[in-house]
């Protein structure tokens, strides 16, 4: 068939007319992202705390029968209280070991002990740290002379680090209370969350794949995240009641190594070895290493109880999520990266596996 004059203009006028509408459409979404973007982290941050937080809801909401956004508000501030106490306490030790540091340096006291004779027994790492150890006991001044560019250079870095820790710290109190005004629009939102995976998937298999993601969702920010934030806060009581220098930075240092699923005996050994070299072997010390050792190792109770409720995300997607988002996003994309992450890996292993069944070959006729 030949196409009339008249049919080829009424498909330009059609084709013309699509593409300006996805020209309208795209414009749209992007003049939209440039203003979401901005609070992008915070709003994931808020939907996963809500996400994690809301069977707690429910739960409180069937024992007592209050209204949701009564349990929500309850719920956002008995965690910052709860979690206040000990950010407060790490946040004076960061404070105070900078300034007793600032001290030190100004009034020029700053002496460093010389290493004990154990010290290079140790495999490894113990000739050459003892060398280092006992030219900075006897001869500061030139060490801190051989060394000043690398120095400057990682102050400067830790400066910037704890400036994005103290800022995380905010932004994760801004989240708590939009995740409670999530849940308390809770039910309304599981059924938003359910169309949207619907349209996206399809009727069939939208409701399982808004399931998969929550239940992701749930198991990385409880049996990863939760647990490494818990590490954080028991190891590092420890480490502020004890006196160690730099409890407050040492804490974060368990809390990364917690998240990119490391152990966090890396941490806690050498702080133990140092107490017990400059205190010696007392009672005082050997509860406090017990203490922190066992406190090091509470993520392998915690994990079968919180990970092993949700799905089997492998530790490589964790570790690149959590190594990722903190590149990208500074210690925002810590928390958020693994989850993010787990959530793609899950929904492209379903989108793998759920292929349709082949249609059964029909024969030939003889």
């Amino acid at each position: 068939m030949v196409p009339t004059p008249i049919n080829e203009k009424a498909l330009t006028r059609t084709l013309l007319d699509v593409l300006i509408r996805a020209g309208l459409i795209t414009v749209l979404v992007l003049f939209c992202f440039e203003i979401f973007r901005p609070f992008r982290d915070l709003m994931l941050w808020s939907l996963i705390l809500a996400i994690t937080l809301y069977p707690l809801q429910t739960r409180l909401m069937r024992r007592g029968g209050h209204k949701p956004g009564h349990v929500a508000t309850l719920l956002v501030l008995a965690a910052i209280v709860i979690l206040m106490v000990p950010i407060y306490l790490l946040g004076t030790s960061i404070a105070d070991s900078v300034e007793r540091a600032m001290v030190l340096v100004k009034d020029g006291a700053f002496h460093v002990p010389p290493p004990n004779a154990a010290v290079a027994d140790w495999p490894l790492v113990g000739e050459p740290l003892t060398e280092l150890w006992l030219l900075a006991s006897t001869n500061l001044p030139d060490l801190t002379a051989k060394y000043l560019p690398q120095i400057k250079h990682f102050s400067l870095g830790l400066l910037s680090k704890l400036a994005g820790v103290g800022m995380g710290f905010l932004m994760f109190i801004f989240a708590l209370i939009i995740a409670g005004i999530f849940m308390a629009y809770g039910e309304g939102g599981s059924r938003s969350a359910v169309q949207i995976a619907a349209r996206v998937s399809g009727p069939a298999k939208g409701p399982k794949s808004a399931l998969l993601c929550t239940a992701t969702i749930r198991a990385v920010a409880l049996g990863v995240v939760g647990i490494a934030f818990i590490q954080m806060l028991l190891v590092g009581l420890g480490f502020v009641f004890k006196g160690v220098p730099g409890a407050g930075l040492l804490a974060l240092a368990v809390l990364l190594l917690g998240i990119m699923q490391l152990p966090v005996t890396l941490i806690t050994l050498p702080v133990i070895a140092f107490v017990f070299t400059t205190e010696g072997a007392s009672t005082g010390t050997i509860i406090f290493a017990i203490y922190v050792f066992v406190a090091g190792l509470v993520d392998n109770v915690l994990k079968p109880l919180l990970l092993g409720r949700g799905v089997d995300v492998p530790m490589p997607v964790i570790l690149i999520g959590a190594l990722g988002g903190m590149v990208s996003n500074g210690i925002i994309g810590l928390f958020v990266g693994p989850v993010v992450l787990a959530v793609g890996y899950q929904l492209f292993w379903q989108w793998v596996q759920d292929r349709p069944d082949p249609e059964p070959q029909q024969g030939l006729l003889p």
